[in-house]
């Protein structure tokens, strides 16, 4: 698992310094007056990077650079030509071929690290003396290695992909039995509400900064789920109403790492979503009623209640 966590935490390291030089490279192309990520989403897709490479190779014209576009690209030729005029020199192309070569090479070394990732992850697909897939005893949890095709049961839940997943078990195990509920998890991973006392006066404060690999993770993940119409897209939607956006991720985070707690502690479970209307078919009448008064009292209205078919 320590071999595994450094594999996880290395291929993060080297996707932040892709990502650094990939914005160095946007940045050097805005010193030239030229604009190509106003018009393409991604300028190291295939359209961007021909263009790229026709630059450094010393191609000027707009024309010739816009007509390198790939039929899916959305902007029109005489958007792609004015947003490639300006003044890429010899130095700029010197430069950005420097940048290109790092940005490949991190990838490639981005791709060996997730091949030896898939690889270890394999190796603990079964326990050692247990061969045949028979656990030590009956309870789910207990002493048992994930295997390899759980990462798929965890690629189930909304914004959680199969990097994702790889890093959540690289950082909390693969043994459930040290956490004895969910609850024990989340307060581990700092995304558990905290209070503050100070004498009679009780305070809310922020739930910590915990583990930085896993809560990263766990936020990307959450900001993935919150634009899905799914329970934790609706789930963020309810409450960043009221306690705002961050908070609202953390909730989101939360809830995902209580399911992949009670995915892992049953191998035969799966992931079922409740739907974005959940709260909506379980709402209580009474609350939601007394919810309603106090918004309409908190605006200075008397609120009279008169049951229905009275």
């Amino acid at each position: 698992m320590r071999e595994l966590r450094d594999l996880t935490r290395s291929r993060a390291v080297l996707t932040h310094e892709r990502t650094r030089h990939k914005q160095r490279a946007e940045k050097l192309l805005e010193d030239t007056q030229i604009k190509l990520s106003s018009v393409i989403s991604d300028i190291f897709g295939v359209s961007g990077r021909a263009m790229l490479e026709a630059l450094i190779a010393g191609e000027r014209s707009p024309r010739a650079l816009a007509g390198l576009a790939h039929g899916t690209i959305k902007a029109s030729p005489a958007e792609l030509q004015e947003a490639l005029a300006g003044g890429f020199e010899e130095h700029h192309a010197f430069m950005l071929r420097m940048l290109l070569d790092t940005v490949d090479y991190l990838t490639l070394q981005i791709d060996k690290l997730t091949a030896r990732i898939t690889t270890r992850l394999g190796e603990l697909s079964t326990t050692p003396g247990d061969q045949d897939g028979d656990r030590d005893d009956g309870r789910p949890g207990q002493g048992m290695l994930m295997p390899l095709t759980d990462i798929e049961r965890l690629d189930e839940i909304p914004g959680v992909g199969p990097a994702t997943a790889q890093v959540i078990l690289a950082e909390i195990g693969t043994d459930m039995s040290v956490f004895p509920t969910a609850g024990h998890l989340a307060s581990w991973a700092r995304l558990s509400p905290r209070t503050f006392q100070s004498g009679p006066k009780n305070t809310s404060g922020p739930a910590g900064k915990g583990n930085p690999w896993l809560r990263g993770a766990l936020g990307e993940a959450a900001v993935s789920a919150a634009r899905t119409d799914t329970f934790l897209g609706a789930r963020y939607r309810r409450i960043v109403k009221r306690r705002g956006h961050l908070k609202a991720l953390v909730a989101v985070a939360r809830s995902i790492l209580v399911t992949v707690w009670h995915l892992m502690n049953d191998p035969t479970a799966r992931y079922r979503d409740l739907g974005p209307d959940w709260h909506t078919k379980n709402l209580d009448p009474t609350r939601k009623t007394r919810d309603l008064v106090r918004q309409l009292t908190a605006l200075g209205h008397d609120v009279t209640l008169t049951p229905a078919g009275a």
